[in-house]
């Protein structure tokens, strides 16, 4: 998947975060559910706006203000992290990647065979 949208800060993903976990909502929903300190109203707006130009959010009016609606899903924004994640440290190598996590002990001969039998399978239908 190609996502030709621009990056994220630290602080917009942040909100996109907040975002994904309670669907569509204001600027002020949003600080609310920050843990103390929590961010001016005004700053998590300006985020929103933000996330908007970059085509990661929609709004709809609501009385005087927004609501913030995801326009990405985040299962689809965190397969573009990764794939960058992959180009820019593993030289766009996946099997790298694998390599990597078995030298690490992190992905066992048994959990690979697993995905191999599951890709073999999704191949075939």
């Amino acid at each position: 998947m190609n996502m030709n949208k621009s990056r994220l800060t630290n602080k917009e993903e942040e909100v996109m975060e907040y975002i994904w976990t309670l669907g569509p909502c204001s600027p002020k929903d949003i600080a609310q559910a920050y843990s103390d300190p929590k961010p001016h109203v005004n700053t998590v707006a300006t985020s929103c706006q933000a996330l908007e130009r970059k085509g990661y959010l929609t709004h709809e009016q609501q009385g005087r203000g927004y609501l913030y609606i995801p326009a990405v899903e985040k299962a689809d924004y965190g397969r573009s992290k990764l794939a960058n994640f992959i180009n820019n440290y593993f030289g766009n190598s996946y099997k790298s990647v694998v390599s990597a996590f078995m030298q690490d002990e992190r992905l066992s001969a048994e959990e690979l065979d697993e995905i191999l039998s599951d890709f073999k399978k999704h191949k075939s239908e």
